[in-house]
């Protein structure tokens, strides 16, 4: 597949020379110069194009990795998708979610693939940890100490935190969040504190300090007597390093020394592009595939984290998705409110309409027997769950 590179982003950059290297894609345009290491690597055929309508309007182009600046990548998306035109994005689009829903509304028109470039989760480290995060629900707290680079300043107006796809891929959908910083507005080279929850109940702290020099992310699941570390000393692209002590067991190591996460990447961007052209029918990943979803959480939880900041409070995520005793609740208040409604009405007008009397004993009983309706029967299907 013939594909076109807009902007110099490191994450971009390797993305777009594993395709290369893959045998499968050729890379035709490329719109901002770049080192000549990596010049070499797109080999003799790649031209330089800085104009992105140019681009777009070449009908050759049939796959598009967005790696623009901050300030680019949001129009640079857009306009990929609006050409109806494959995309794979870094991560982040935006420091907003707005880009992102909308993004997915268009992809939703074309249906075309959208990718993320989202590598540090499909880490082996993490796919073992994972292991011990399942049979750990409710029974340990999660610590995170992550010294990463904020994006800030010409990067993205507000920090972006850098580490919810890892989190989620270990415990699941987070609930909440709370974030304390030293004032109400989030600086991007001063630490953050934040306390949430996963979904299913487990616990986590994360300490977050902008590293000065290289990056260092440890995450710890702690359990009465029991311990799993997992750390890269040197940021989740370099080696990893999981740890793990057990009540009556000696420290068990294990180590990695080496990852190429854009390898997978590829194969995993292949897989969707032949799943939407009908020639592959099932999944044959080894690894959960990011999607586009992942994106919109991670910007949803930066969203909330800055809000919980501002705000000096917590921020339940309930993702738009309400439950089916709430949907029912909500149902009856509003007829119960009507039924309110009706009533007062009837007893004001019943002064010149004295027939409207005879309605009050009817509607206060209606009302009543609703609102036993309502606390009786949610109630009801909870018992029958338990």
């Amino acid at each position: 597949m013939r594909f076109a590179l807009l902007g110099n982003h490191p994450d971009g950059l390797e993305f777009a020379c594993a395709l290369i290297e893959s045998g499968s894609h050729e890379l035709i345009c490329y719109s901002t110069n770049v080192a000549a290491g990596y010049e070499k690597r797109f080999g003799g055929r790649a031209r330089l194009v800085p104009d992105l309508e140019e681009i777009l309007a070449d009908p050759a182009v049939e796959l598009v990795v967005v790696a623009g600046s901050a300030a680019n990548r949001p129009t640079q998306l857009r306009r990929a998708l609006q050409s109806e035109r494959h995309v794979a994005c870094v991560y982040p689009p935006d420091d907003s979610p707005d880009i992102a829903h909308e993004a997915s509304m268009i992809q939703g028109d074309t249906r075309k693939v959208l990718f993320p470039i989202l590598p540090d989760v499909l880490h082996p480290a993490v796919q073992e940890m994972q292991r011990f995060f399942e049979a750990s629900l409710n029974e340990a707290i999660v610590r995170a100490e992550i010294h990463a680079a904020a994006l800030k300043g010409s990067e993205v107006n507000a920090l972006c935190f850098p580490t919810w796809d890892v989190l989620r891929g270990l415990g699941g959908e987070i609930a909440e969040v709370v974030g304390l910083a030293r004032s109400e507005t989030v600086v991007g080279d001063e630490p953050v504190l934040i306390n949430g929850r996963f979904g299913p109940g487990l616990l986590f702290q994360v300490s977050y300090v902008p590293a000065r020099g290289r990056e260092d992310w440890t995450i710890v699941l702690e359990k009465e007597k029991n311990r799993v570390e997992l750390s890269w000393p040197t940021g989740p692209r370099g080696p990893a390093y999981l740890s793990r002590w057990e009540e009556g067991g000696e420290l068990q190591e294990e180590a990695w020394t080496a990852w190429d996460p854009w390898g997978e990447l590829v194969k995993m961007l292949d897989e969707q592009l032949a799943l939407q052209d009908g020639t592959l029918l099932r999944s044959v990943a080894k690894h959960v595939v990011p999607s586009w979803r992942d994106v919109i959480r991670g910007l949803e939880l930066d969203d909330a984290l800055r809000r919980s900041i501002k705000q000096r409070r917590s921020v339940v995520l309930d993702y738009q998705e309400g439950s089916e005793e709430v949907g029912f609740k909500g149902t009856m208040t509003l007829v119960g409110c009507g039924l309110l409604w009706l009533l007062v009405v009837a007893l004001i007008l019943g002064k010149w309409f004295p027939a409207l009397l005879w309605g009050v004993a009817p509607l206060l009983i209606l009302f009543l027997g609703l609102q036993v309706f309502r606390w009786v029967i949610p109630r009801k299907d909870q018992t029958e769950t338990e």
